[in-house]
């Protein structure tokens, strides 16, 4: 079955949608109490446009969070209809939710706007999900017995805090940082290469440059 083309105006509009969010993302997990026109400026769009679609701050940061629920249930639940290596699989999940990068907000965002039902619910489904994927690598024998999934939780928003450089760059130290990890959390222990050059002093030093 073909998709019929949407219209301009149409195709126009899920272009703004794709601007907005994308500004969004960027403007509240640098800073959770920039107004909703900063948005607008970074999207480039007429802050019009942006109420048309998004009434309020307040329903602007729920969809974001709503979207960033939705891709961590995503990667959860491919690594759970992978049946192959449980450790590759655990591996691969963890991968998954860096790129996805669902925690830088969960950082920024919590307890700045009230969730919806449906938030609450994706939430709860996540959890449960995040909870099955950490079970069947412990039943395995593949991840170390004294990891919990609260610690798992907590080693995502430790790699979201890792902000250097560009995208690429911030990606290519996430990865780095994550090899790491999984290196201390796998059953026995390995010891791979770790992917990407490590950071330059210049890198650190720069971040104190107006």
């Amino acid at each position: 079955m073909t998709t019929a083309p949407m219209s301009g105006r149409k195709a126009q509009a899920a272009r703004n949608d794709e601007l907005i969010l994308r500004a969004a993302r960027a403007v509240f997990t640098a800073d959770p109490g920039a107004p909703i026109a900063a948005v607008a400026e970074r999207a480039g769009v007429g802050i019009s446009a942006l109420y048309r679609r998004y009434p309020s701050k307040e329903a602007l940061l729920q969809k974001l969070c709503g979207d960033g629920l939705r891709l961590y249930i995503e990667v959860a639940e491919k690594a759970l209809e992978d049946h192959g290596d449980p450790w590759e699989a655990f591996a691969g999940y963890m991968r998954g939710i860096v790129d996805a990068d669902t925690n830088s907000l969960t950082i920024r965002l919590a307890g700045t706007f009230q969730p919806t039902e449906e938030l609450y619910r994706d939430a709860a489904r996540a959890s449960d999900l995040a909870l099955q994927v950490y079970g069947r690598a412990v039943e395995a024998g593949v991840l170390r017995p004294d990891v919990t999934a609260a610690d798992i939780a907590l080693l995502f928003e430790q790699l979201a805090s890792v902000k250097l450089g560009d995208d690429e760059r911030t990606s290519q130290l996430r990865h780095r940082y994550l090899t790491l990890m999984l290196d201390a959390l796998r059953r026995p222990p390995a010891h791979r290469p770790l992917p990407g050059p490590p950071p330059e002093d210049m890198e650190l030093a720069a971040r104190w440059t107006p």
